[in-house]
């Protein structure tokens, strides 16, 4: 059996089997596709030169990762693992990812940490590559936030740190300033459309109301915002960021007014923010889609499906592979 020059396995190739919920790992069937090529690839006449491949973040402390480290090892592959992020690209945007690169060579590649899996992009020069690394036998850490509300600095709730306002600690805050702070990564205005109807993008006011305290908000002023998922338009929590257009409006003044409100008040008060969705457009300027990427909206008309569209494709995959290739001589 003959192979082609390179294997390059992302997303498309096999389901994303480490959803929460969803981590069935090598029982899983929808994994098969992949166990299925590294059963193969011993047992190719002529093996491929690279392989890339690309899954969600969780995959790099799964067993079905195991396997094909033992794999591609035993297989005679050099190889490097990373997590990345568009933020590495300088898009405001986080979507981290697993990545692998394998090349068939017996010298080590010029950026290899072994049992490490690289946190930024390779620095050659690095003399302390330790620094952008994590083990990668460590385990996924999962941040907890205590379900507990509270408005009032002063007020102390459960769990290991008082809440501020919205569900968000000081940490998580600090976290956020940091990020803003990164003149690394651009401004999320420099991504927004010039001309729409904003009408049709704000948030109603029953999903103000309902979700106000779940929600990811940001400024065009920004550098930050969180993965869009398919569900974008359709469900709040955990879909994307939504965008406040009120820029003078002080959020933390908004939200910690909000205790004592009647339903009617709080609306009122949210709406002050003019809080709407980020466009299909915008999303697909925020995963790398060309400046000229267009959708057909005649053929499109629901937002949802644009949405759908849109969060399903990520060319900053593809874009973050091409710049590792950069530090390998082909």
């Amino acid at each position: 059996m003959k192979c082609t020059r390179t294997i390059f396995l992302t997303l498309s190739y096999w389901p994303r089997q480490l959803k929460i919920g969803l981590q069935g790992d090598v029982t899983d069937p929808r994994t098969n596709s992949l166990l299925r090529i590294l059963d193969i690839l011993p047992r190719l006449q002529k093996l491929p030169k690279y392989i890339l491949l690309e899954n969600v973040k969780g995959f790099e402390v799964s067993s079905t990762r195991d396997l094909l480290i033992q794999t591609i090892e035993n297989c005679g592959f050099q190889y490097q693992e990373f997590l990345l992020s568009p933020t590495s690209l300088g898009i405001p945007n986080s979507r981290l990812r697993y990545f692998l690169i394998a090349k068939l060579q017996s010298e080590p590649l010029p950026f290899q940490a072994p049992g490490q899996v690289l946190k930024e992009f390779p620095k050659l020069e690095s003399e302390h590559p330790e620094k952008n690394t994590i083990v990668a036998e460590n385990k996924i850490e999962r941040k907890k936030i205590e379900p507990n509300i509270c408005f009032d600095n002063g007020r102390q709730c459960s769990g290991k740190e008082a809440i501020l306002f919205k569900l968000e600690t000081i940490e998580e805050i600090d976290r956020k300033h940091q990020q803003d702070s990164d003149l690394s990564v651009q401004m999320l205005k420099d991504f927004l459309e010039d001309d729409i109807d904003m009408n049709q993008y704000f948030l109603p006011p029953k999903s103000l109301l309902r979700y106000a305290l779940l929600l990811d908000i940001v400024k065009p002023t920004c550098r930050r915002s969180t993965c869009f998922t398919k569900g974008y338009g359709s469900y709040i929590e955990g879909t994307g960021s939504v965008l406040q257009t009120s820029e003078d409006v002080q959020i933390e003044n908004v939200y910690k007014s909000l205790t004592n409100l009647s339903q009617e008040e709080k609306i009122t008060k949210l709406s002050m923010l003019k809080l709407r969705y980020f466009t299909p457009k915008e999303i697909a300027n925020l995963l790398g889609f060309p400046p000229d990427f267009g959708l057909l909206r005649t053929f499109y008309t629901k937002m949802v499906i644009l949405f759908k569209i849109v969060c399903n494709h990520d060319p900053n995959n593809f874009t973050i592979f091409v710049l590792i290739c950069e530090f390998i001589p082909f």
